[in-house]
């Protein structure tokens, strides 16, 4: 289920993002660096002689990376030069992707000694992004690659204000971590009520009725029943599952090839469920456009 929490956590990305942030503003200059493929020999492989370089390919419209990459570059600044974190966006840098041989994002590749090889793939634990580090730092060390970036450079004065965090969603956050989804909805509805236009609770209130629904679920059970086309209420279990199996496309499909079929009520309760689903997911998702696309043609 922590999956589905990712996917749209908004304001807890931009906490991560805020201490990423401070960091950095302490760390010496050139450690973590954007990375285009213009750029690519200069900041990537000739620095890969002096430092391991470690490479984050990711998008814009990707949950997860918004969770991984702040991990990065908050490691990256406490490191203080004995890496360098490169950036890549693949949707800017698409032959940076295919040169990869990229799969899904976010990606983590190291590069050392302008040879490259694969790290992991999806976001990972602060502890484990530590270890594997550690394990990046000793295979350059034992290879005579264990200098420093710009270990003179003076450290930069200006300090980030740190973002103030609703404690509402604080506690909403805590919630969920329990399984106390009454209790997260709750502060949800409460930011809402004072804020009716509030992305981040309108976003945190769906992940929350999906987790709860999704908690109640037998999926053996949910495939059985929605082999009934004409189950609407199992189409709707079935796109949740497919949801929190981190699997949109086919949570959407299922519902739309569902929604031209069904009529009155069903169809309604169908479009309702997809629409909850596009907020879980996020607006600007590929999937997501893609799906309301999708949706028109289905509804007109």
């Amino acid at each position: 289920m922590r999956g589905a929490i990712d996917l749209g956590a908004l304001a807890q990305s931009k906490k991560a993002q805020s201490v990423a942030s401070q960091a950095l503003a302490n760390a010496p200059a050139g450690v973590v660096v954007d990375v285009s493929e213009q750029d690519f020999q200069q900041k990537v492989i000739d620095i890969s002689k002096t430092v391991p370089v470690i490479v984050d390919l990711w998008a814009e419209w990707c949950g997860p990376c918004k969770q991984l990459s702040p991990l990065l570059e908050k490691l990256a600044a406490e490191y203080k030069g004995r890496f360098v974190l490169a950036k890549i966006d693949v949707d800017a840098n698409p032959r940076l992707s295919q040169m990869f041989q990229v799969q899904s994002i976010p990606a983590v590749f190291a590069v050392i000694g302008e040879s490259a090889g694969p790290l992991f793939q999806g976001a990972i634990p602060e502890a484990e992004l530590r270890q594997v580090i550690e394990e990046v730092l000793r295979i350059a060390a034992e290879q005579g690659i264990n200098g420093t970036i710009n270990a003179d450079a003076p450290i930069e004065e200006e300090q980030v204000e740190e973002e103030k965090i609703d404690p509402r969603l604080e506690a909403a956050f805590l919630a969920i971590e329990k399984g106390d989804f009454a209790t997260a909805s709750n502060s949800y509805k409460e930011m809402l009520n004072q804020n009716p236009g509030d992305q981040v609770a309108i976003a945190g209130l769906a992940q929350v009725g999906l987790l709860e629904r999704a908690s109640k679920l037998n999926p053996n059970e949910v495939l059985k029943k929605a082999s009934d086309r004409k189950d609407f209420a199992s189409q709707m279990d079935l796109a949740d599952l497919e949801l929190m199996k981190g699997n949109p496309q086919a949570g959407f499909a299922v519902l739309i090839s569902a929604i031209k079929i069904a009529s009155g009520e069903d169809r309604d309760n169908l479009r309702a469920r997809l629409l909850e689903l596009f907020v879980v997911v996020g607006d600007s998702d590929p999937e997501v456009i893609k799906a309301r696309r999708d949706l028109a043609s289905a509804l007109f």
